[in-house]
């Protein structure tokens, strides 16, 4: 029943239930190591459901409750407002991101700190394409 819930959930978004629109928009969305095309397709058939991240992404994406785009129980809609810092990502800032998590601890926060210094001394416009 998962794969029903998500492809009405999609439908209901303006998306076409096809494997590679999931696969496409699920991975500007997702920040982990993206998915791949296999395995979209067997949430769409309902050979698997997303582990709890994945689906949180999904859930947050297709603004339906999660719990009701697993279990079907649920009937409410997720609202919530947007953070300033949910945006899509690019690719490079994904990229970025995956190394960065990648890192011992300890270079994780050399990074942080660095990063920190940086928008100390450039203070953040809203303009993020410079």
């Amino acid at each position: 029943m998962f794969a029903e819930r998500l492809k009405a959930a999609l439908e209901a978004a303006g998306y076409e239930v096809r494997p590679s629109v999931l696969e496409r928009e699920f991975n500007l969305r997702y920040w982990g190591k993206p998915i791949t095309f296999q395995a979209v397709r067997r949430w769409l058939r309902g050979d698997s459901i997303p582990s709890q991240d994945k689906l949180q992404v999904l859930a947050r994406w297709l603004v339906v409750d999660p719990h009701h785009l697993r279990y079907g129980s649920s009937l409410y809609r997720v609202s919530e407002t947007k953070a300033d810092w949910d945006v899509v990502p690019s690719y490079d800032e994904r990229q970025v991101l995956a190394l960065y998590r990648e890192l011992p601890a300890a270079q994780r926060k050399v990074v942080r700190e660095v990063i920190e210094t940086f928008a100390k001394v450039y203070p953040p416009t809203n303009d993020h394409d410079k």
